[in-house]
């Protein structure tokens, strides 16, 4: 074995990763404050994109150091050229890379408490993303940028796990209803919304925005609904199912719909950052109920009766996988 090698199996990497971020995050944090050079923000956003590249390229089985070196090379010409197109660009990358990392650094877990974790895990990781997107200081149209960086995080998603799944035949059928069952949610949730905001008469408008602006006015925030009814639920699933079955990483794929929304959370200047955490929680909150109520559903159908069933399909559910900072593949 090389030293290279033996390097790569200790924990440095992973610690000198975590000191990435970490000074990524105060360079972001404190340019948000509005405290220390004007070249912090950048700084900031290039660190988180560089190591959330290298990590994705990790976890995925490719080339970390090639990836890291081509995402801190895009990420400083877009900051030192002061391009808006560039920075938008990186924007673009970072949301998605964020998007798609906060679902491929989840573990498996045989209980629906794990599945908290990961879920917690997934929207940290994602809010990370959302500063370092803003840090690149974008040039958008919101509702733009928010369906391109969906859209490409969905693909990227879906490619991995293509890879991960054993390709389509991996599915089978309890796969084939999951992914058009969650293809059909996303479909509807996006297209009703499109339809409302073009073509909704104004008295449902009207009334759907009174609840907006209640939940606002009392509660602080509204959460999102494709992280709440879709997202969330899909990462609770999948992470309980991949402990049994490798067709949880399809379901984990829908995983997406909701820490992209997160990773976007930030481009729009009409939401204060108090108001986005909010809604992140709140979506959170509700999405895991759902996540719940379907993992029993799904328990009914599959997991032997009775308590002692139940503890004997848990015992049993060792689907084994990499560790988190292995890759997958």
């Amino acid at each position: 074995m090389t030293r290279r090698a033996r390097f790569a199996r200790t924990r440095w990497p992973f610690v000198i990763w975590l000191l990435v971020v970490l000074a990524g995050v105060g360079a972001l944090v404190s340019c948000r404050l509005e405290v220390g050079a004007d070249w912090v923000c950048g700084a900031g956003a290039v660190a988180v994109s560089t190591a959330y590249s290298w990590a994705l390229a990790v976890r995925c089985g490719g080339r970390p150091v090639v990836v890291g070196a081509l995402a801190l090379v895009l990420g400083l010409a877009a900051v030192l050229s002061d391009d808006d197109s560039l920075r938008t660009g990186a924007a673009v990358l970072t949301c998605v890379v964020a998007a798609v990392l906060a679902v491929m650094a989840t573990a498996p877990t045989v209980r629906f408490v794990g599945a908290i974790r990961e879920v917690v895990l997934a929207l940290v990781l994602a809010a990370v993303g959302a500063m370092a997107t803003v840090g690149f200081e974008p040039v958008v149209r919101v509702a733009r940028f928010e369906y391109v960086t969906l859209g490409l995080s969905l693909l990227g998603s879906f490619a991995v796990v293509y890879r991960l799944g054993a390709g389509l035949h991996g599915l089978g059928r309890r796969g084939v209803v999951i992914v058009l069952i969650g293809s059909g949610v996303l479909a509807i949730t996006l297209a009703y919304a499109e339809l409302l905001r073009r073509y909704g008469t104004p008295g449902l408008v009207g009334n759907l925005l009174d609840v907006v602006v209640w939940s606002r006015d009392t509660l602080g925030a509204f959460p999102r609904p494709l992280e709440t009814v879709l997202g969330i639920p899909a990462l609770a699933w999948g992470v309980h199912m991949r402990a049994r079955r490798r067709q949880g990483w399809w379901v984990c794929a829908f995983g997406v719909a909701a820490t992209a929304p997160v990773a976007q959370g930030l481009v729009n200047p009409s939401i204060t950052l108090v108001e986005s955490a909010l809604a992140v929680t709140y979506g959170a909150v509700v999405g895991l109920l759902i996540g719940y109520a379907v993992i029993r559903i799904d328990l009914a159908f599959t997991a032997p009766r009775g308590r002692r069933g139940r503890r004997a399909e848990a015992a049993a559910a060792l689907r084994p996988e990499p560790p988190r900072t292995r890759a997958l593949l």
